[in-house]
């Protein structure tokens, strides 16, 4: 078949399929007049009452939008056939990166459509792994997932956090790892915590218990660690560290791996922490401060002695490693193990008496060796253009652990022998997908201010550049977070149905450093979405796909990012799937943690920034108009950022858009922000987006 005739069956296909449906009748949302005054400028927010998640008025609301949603979605005939090859796709054992502690080896397993990931121990690499912990025994539906684990110094003991319904709150339990029972240990309202062991117990931090109603949407201020003793109860808990005058500030414990100090972590937002350190042989003893502001990064990957090994962006935006002495910590006193590079120093972990550093070159991973003056050794090579996901080591073993992962192949595992200074592969998930047909290659394009950007693209090796290609774009751009080499199983769907799947490197993130990423926030967050743009632009101009055959999508700071392009753009693309965004950027940080986010964002208490938040806010900004094909994906019990956000933007854009593409809302019930949920809701929620997008985009599959 030509091409143009593949042009237009496709046209064809898509108008004998939208003839075919019912038309939309989107349920119809109250309007109560409320009008608040940001310095001076009179705002509109009629749809406040949404923002109540608990009213019968709100769960009607849900239940109408669903009912519209599952109507419209249930006449795309290969709705079935999308979930069937996702489930396909979805069926293959996968193994976290394995770590040793005490004497036992670790990992997280799954057998391919379990709905939680199994804990596992072994003896030894060639032991046959032993059931720890089975998340997917704790609820009947496997909404219920674990949210952070910790291991006793000599393996006795695992501590783990459970979260229900995707929720942040955390319950923590214990248990003994030989006999495979649980203590009657048993930790509420926990949030935003580590747990670090001590001896005979761990360090931990949470809010007071909130108002039973609001526990979803209310504030968390005043956070607190304690240490909890094995057999206590929770009452009887020892308060460690607290800041009675700063309501919004976040505390996380770690205890080095001798046991012998206490590192406390302070923070005001999602970047940058204050640092204190308690010798811990000593009762009496107090907290050193070692940094009292918030302008930077630090983390304590190692101490020996008092010397202690810290991860850090001060005077570094692309990281450095400095030993710092416990009696003179000032910052001027510190000293260069690993100086900062031209390429972003990602992590570093200590490995014998040798030190891996692992590097970001151009978005993409390497993995060096290091003597523990610093000195470069050598290189561990990698298989090409691929991220490194985790190096597991410690100072007592000569051996790592690491794993590497492609946009086109699953998370392969590798053991790192320091002796012989050589990787081999240990585990090699076998996926029904393909990655010998597909290809991905980095390309470089200018932003509106040429700013020269990075974007991975993937497709199909041989793949004709027609315009006609459908095309999915997913960006992020924000907190310091890199967007690097990931194998998405759901993408997989779309790459093998001829799709080109495409992830820009947005200013905002953390890829080239710290500059990169404030150079996104604040009032020069309109740069994020003008990178996001341009990468549209550039891959309709190099006739990769035109705006016709383009979905993007978004998740929670990218769900912004989606919502911000659409209406700025409402042309830039076919399809919109903006997923548990904030879309509300005037009252995002009433809510929860949303105060936190507000280094990146500013907010609307200030003039200055409520003036640069209120020109892009998505949904202050939403005005007639013909809008893509809008499937916006949240939970209804995200209390990271709360539905609300997503319920206000739906309502507002049905009565906005004037074309004839669907604005839908696809809300998952008993689900969160998106950690821990399981495999089956997972399948369902992606099966119902991809059938969407196919739609809409007239792939016919």
């Amino acid at each position: 078949m030509s091409a143009s005739k593949a042009v237009l069956f496709s046209l064809l296909f898509t108008i004998l399929c939208l003839n075919t449906f019912s038309q939309i009748s989107y349920p119809e949302t109250k309007v109560v007049k409320q009008v608040d005054d940001y310095h001076g400028v009179k705002v509109e927010d009629p749809y406040r009452w949404l923002e109540d998640d608990h009213s019968a008025e709100t769960k009607a609301w849900v239940e109408s939008e669903n009912k519209t949603t599952n109507q419209y979605l249930s006449q795309i005939t290969y709705r079935e056939k999308v979930k069937q090859r996702l489930t396909e796709l979805w069926n293959y054992e996968k193994m976290s990166t394995i770590f040793k502690k005490g004497k036992l080896f670790f990992s997280f397993r799954n057998n391919g459509l379990q709905n939680q990931s199994v804990f596992y121990s072994q003896a030894s690499l060639i032991d046959e792994p032993t059931v720890v912990l089975d998340p997917n025994i704790l609820s009947k539906d496997g909404t219920t997932s674990l949210s952070g684990t910790s291991i006793s110094k000599d393996g006795t003991y695992l501590a783990y956090g459970i979260s229900k319904a995707g929720s942040d709150w955390v319950e923590i339990h214990v248990k003994n790892i030989a006999t495979k029972e649980d203590l009657k240990d048993v930790i509420q309202w926990v949030k935003f915590s580590d747990i670090s062991w001590k001896g005979n117990g761990f360090y931990y931090s949470r809010y007071d218990a909130p108002n039973d109603e609001k526990a979803f949407t209310q504030k968390n201020e005043f956070h607190k660690v304690y240490y909890h003793t094995l057999g206590n109860n929770q009452s009887e808990d020892e308060l460690v560290y607290e800041d009675k005058t700063h309501a919004n500030r976040n505390f996380s414990a770690q205890v080095t791996h001798d046991e012998s100090y206490l590192v406390i972590y302070g923070s005001e937002s999602t970047s940058g922490q204050s640092l204190v350190i308690k010798d811990l042989s000593n009762p009496q003893n107090k907290f050193v401060p070692i940094v009292t502001n918030f302008d930077n990064e630090y983390s304590v990957v190692e101490n020996i002695g008092n010397q202690f090994y810290v991860f850090t962006n001060y005077k570094a935006p692309r990281y450095r490693l400095v030993k710092v002495s416990l009696n003179n910590p000032a910052q001027d006193n510190w000293e260069n193990v690993l100086a900062e590079q031209k390429d972003l120093l990602e992590g570093v972990s200590f490995c014998g008496n040798k030190i891996i550093s692992n590097y970001l070159k151009n978005v993409s991973s390497k993995l060096f060796v290091h003597a523990i003056t610093g000195k470069l050794e050598k290189e561990i090579q990698l298989p090409g253009i691929c991220k490194v996901n985790g190096v597991n080591s410690s100072r007592e073993d000569e051996f790592a652990f690491y794993s590497t992962v492609s946009f086109t192949s699953p998370e392969e595992i590798y053991f790192y022998d320091m002796r012989a200074g050589v990787s081999r592969r240990i585990f090699k998930p076998n996926s029904s997908f393909n990655s010998a047909e597909f290809e991905t290659k980095q390309v470089f394009y200018k932003s509106k201010d040429g700013t020269n950007v990075s974007m991975f693209i993937t497709h199909k090796k041989g793949i004709a550049l027609n315009g006609n290609n459908p095309c999915f774009v997913f960006g992020y751009g924000g907190f310091n977070i890199s967007y690097t080499p990931e194998f998405r199983i759901d993408r997989a769907v779309f790459l093998e149905a001829g799709g080109i799947y495409c992830v820009p490197n947005l200013r905002g993130g953390g890829e080239y450093g710290e500059e990169w990423h404030m150079n996104g926030t604040k009032c020069k967050k309109q740069n994020v979405f003008d990178d996001f743009i341009a990468a549209c632009d550039y891959l309709v101009e190099i006739k990769y796909t035109s705006h016709d055959k383009l979905a993007i999508h978004g998740r929670s700071n990218g769900g912004l990012l989606i919502g911000a392009v659409m209406t700025q753009r409402p042309d830039i693309a076919k399809v919109a799937i903006p997923t548990v965004g904030v879309l509300d950027m005037l009252r995002f940080h009433l809510f929860t943690i949303g105060r936190a986010w507000s280094v990146d964002y500013g907010n609307s208490e200030s003039k200055e920034e409520f003036d640069c938040l209120y020109k892009y806010s998505p949904l202050h900004n939403l005005k007639k108009a013909n809008y893509p094909a809008t499937l916006i994906l949240t939970g209804d019990h995200d209390d990271r950022v709360v539905p609300a956000h997503s319920f206000k933007f739906a309502a507002t854009l049905q009565k906005a858009n004037i074309g004839t593409d669907p604005t839908l809302i696809r809300i998952d019930v008993n689900a969160g922000h998106g950690a821990g949920k399981p495999t089956d809701k997972q399948i369902a929620e992606f099966a119902d987006m991809w059938s969407f997008v196919f739609f809409n985009l007239g792939m016919s599959y």
